[in-house]
């Protein structure tokens, strides 16, 4: 009886697990270069209380008797499926159409990885992130340039007053990973490498499988608001269900306490 309430207990708590990938999806819908997650189950340890030839008469059983433990939240894996192109106007945004992210360094010195091209120019006329960090390689833009443009394999160019022919300032690189579900979120649009995503691999844009850029745009977030809510949906019914074992057991013990 009371293994059905730490049965039903586990769903509960898988499901909520659910529920706040959903409320983080929703809460990124609109966030540059945000890729959603999803929550995957799994099943707990299973006690036997009897085994397929354990019947004591000689002969095989069909199958055994066992009972399960609950189920529990196995990973929360992200979606690094393309998000839309919004056309922004704005001569620093890059939108990466296809595989790959920008580096940038981190005040630890430590490497990190982004797919939000929200770029601006610091205080030394350095690429940066909205957050302020550098893109690496670096690549600095002169004060009198009167333009900068991007081109999808990454060639950084600016144009100056009185000059016909643009000055090239550097090559903006993608890295991919083998695994770049192994990523881990840092916050702040970015990513780290771990041993599961395997080592970054920095390359020319439109080359061995890495996208390009596209500037004067953003690529948007790749949640789907209509399926996050479907999916809300299927969760809470399922912690309802979960819960109403929960009230069934809990009515049985009463009967059981009040039997004289």
């Amino acid at each position: 009886m009371f293994r059905s309430l730490h049965v039903a207990a586990t769903g509960m708590a898988a499901q909520e697990t659910k529920l706040d990938t959903i409320a983080n999806n929703l809460a990124n819908a609109n966030t540059a270069g945000y890729k959603r997650q999803d929550a995957e189950f799994e099943d707990l340890l299973y006690q036997t209380v009897r085994g397929a030839a354990a019947t004591g008469a000689g002969a095989t059983a069909p199958t055994s008797v066992q009972l399960g433990a609950g189920s529990r939240v196995a990973a929360t894996p992200r979606t690094f499926s393309q998000g839309s192109i919004q056309q922004t106007a704005n001569p620093l945004d890059l939108a990466i159409e296809g595989n790959g992210f920008l580096s940038v360094q981190r005040p630890s010195g430590e490497a990190a990885y982004t797919r939000a091209g929200t770029l601006k120019l610091d205080a030394q006329g350095r690429l940066v992130t909205s957050d302020g960090l550098p893109i690496e390689p670096p690549i600095s833009v002169p004060t009198d340039a009167t333009g900068v443009v991007i081109s999808p394999e990454g060639v950084v160019t600016a144009q100056h007053a009185g000059q016909q022919k643009p000055t090239q300032l550097g090559q903006l690189q993608l890295v991919t990973f083998p695994n770049p579900g192994g990523l881990d979120a840092a916050g702040h649009n970015l990513y780290t490498a771990t041993a599961a995503s395997g080592d970054a691999i920095s390359g020319s844009p439109g080359q061995e499988g890495r996208g390009t850029f596209m500037q004067g745009a953003l690529e948007s977030s790749n949640v789907e608001v209509v399926t996050e809510m479907i999916a809300m949906i299927r969760t809470q019914r399922a912690y309802e269900i979960n819960s109403k074992v929960v009230a069934a057991a809990d009515e049985m013990l009463r009967n059981v306490t009040q039997m004289r």
